[in-house]
């Protein structure tokens, strides 16, 4: 029997509050199904499992708060099931009962929220999976039939004591997102009060931040958690980390011309930015550069052996957190940014996933979309290094003994000098200048 514990979501990160469970005992998952919420200091998690096969128990009920690696579930494999749970003789005539479509526990989870009946939704995913988007634009059940427990309405924990209580509805819940109920305990708002203006009602950190303006100012006792967070992580940095920093002038003209070029043969929505092509450079000299891509850990440097690229994204509340895009060397351009557009929504709508909270190797912050033409940026513990973009300016640039106007940025890099010094900082930031003079190589 499998446990599933309370994951590690950060080098800060010492307890973490199970918000929500996805699954009931007896559902089956696979793994890397999400089945629970998690809320740390900073953001909302959906967290995956790692076994597949049978929810045994839940052992931690939903808003308590544990330290890492303490078992939340019991997980059993087939064979475990199969032997604890012998099945039962079929009866002579049982008529054949049609299984419903293929679905994570997420989107069961979704679906029984708006009240939409999986069987009647066809799936767009690998072998007819029913995914996120298909339950979002299926039409939810006009009328719920009250009292039917299936797979699709049954309530949100276990129903235990007598079968007759199963015929009681169960209490409505606030549709709201995990950083509205959050920023609601912290503003001191009753979110059942709060209309939602999101998509089916759901209230959203606009609406409770809206609440609060009328309310009145919240307790100046409660600390901002995300804020709070980020200090401390920063605090650490700055004591245990000895910076150097370095910076580059990058001539982006080809770099935007090649990209302007792409954009001409793509639709509106699949168009590429700047960050996207620079993002993706940073990748390649990291790569290129191994010096710089891992942790600092028990006094001694420990390379990684894959690209995970932190990406530095403000929270609307407050406080920043650091999602990483996994192998993002081999990603393309185009890939990278569905990728950024996607991590950065959903680490602003507390959704984020246990596997991209997990330690980034090197971390980009751009603050360029905020005017700002350089940032130094603090290395963020475990890592070594953290490279700054700003906004792309037009300078007088002096090609070739002839001066022109030209498109430049500023990169930076912020180092730790345990681990490297001056010249391999140099030769990460040369990298990735090469690469964006040739950007049909990225």
């Amino acid at each position: 029997m499998a446990e599933f514990t309370m994951p590690s979501l950060g080098a800060d990160m010492d307890e973490g509050k199970l918000s929500q469970w996805l699954v009931h005992p007896g559902d089956q998952v696979t793994r890397g199904d999400v089945i629970a919420v998690v809320e740390t200091d900073k953001s909302a998690i959906e967290v995956e499992c790692f076994q597949s096969g049978t929810v045994d128990a839940l052992l931690v009920d939903e808003g308590t708060t544990v330290p890492v690696g303490t078992p939340l579930a019991r997980i059993g494999t087939t064979a475990e099931t199969a032997e604890s749970h012998p099945p039962e003789s079929p009866p002579a005539e049982a008529l054949p009962t049609e299984s419903p479509p293929p679905s994570t526990p997420l989107v069961r989870r979704i679906a029984r929220d708006r009240h939409v009946d999986l069987a009647r939704v066809h799936g767009s995913g690998p072998g007819g999976g029913i995914t996120r988007a298909d339950v979002e634009h299926a039409e939810p059940a006009t009328e719920p039939e009250s009292g039917k427990i299936t797979p699709t309405t049954r309530s949100a924990k276990p129903v235990r004591g007598d079968e007759s209580t199963r015929e009681r509805p169960a209490p409505l819940r606030v549709k709201s997102s995990p950083l509205a109920r959050r920023l609601a305990t912290e503003l001191g708002v009753d979110i059942a009060e709060v209309t939602g203006t999101g998509r089916g009602g759901t209230v959203r950190a606009e609406d409770v931040r809206s609440a609060a303006a009328v309310v009145g100012p919240p307790r100046p006792a409660v600390p901002d958690s995300a804020r709070t967070a980020t200090a401390r992580l920063m605090s650490r940095s700055n004591r245990e980390i000895p910076h150097f920093y370095l910076s580059t002038t990058v001539d982006m003209a080809a770099a935007l011309e090649w990209m302007h070029a792409r954009n001409r043969e793509l639709p509106l929505s699949a168009r590429l930015v700047p960050a996207a092509l620079t993002f993706k450079a940073v990748a390649l000299a990291a790569r290129k550069v191994p010096e710089l891509n891992g942790h600092w850990i028990d006094d001694r440097f420990v390379p990684a052996d894959e690209v995970r690229l932190g990406v530095a994204v403000s929270l609307r509340g407050g406080g920043l957190v650091a999602p990483a895009l996994g192998h993002a060397d081999t990603l393309s351009v185009a890939e990278v940014m569905a990728a950024l557009k996607d991590l950065v929504a959903r680490a602003r709508g507390g959704r984020l996933r246990a596997s991209e909270t997990a330690d980034p190797n090197i971390t980009v912050t751009n603050l360029g979309d905020q005017g700002v033409e350089a940032v130094f940026g603090v290395v963020y513990p475990p890592q070594v290094a953290l490279v700054g973009l700003g906004r792309i300016v037009e300078r007088p640039v002096a090609v070739d003994g002839l001066l022109g106007v030209r498109p430049v940025l500023t990169a930076t890099l912020s180092a730790d000098h345990r681990a490297a010094d001056g010249a391999t900082g140099a030769r990460l930031l040369t990298a990735m200048d090469r690469l964006l003079q040739q950007p049909e190589e990225l």
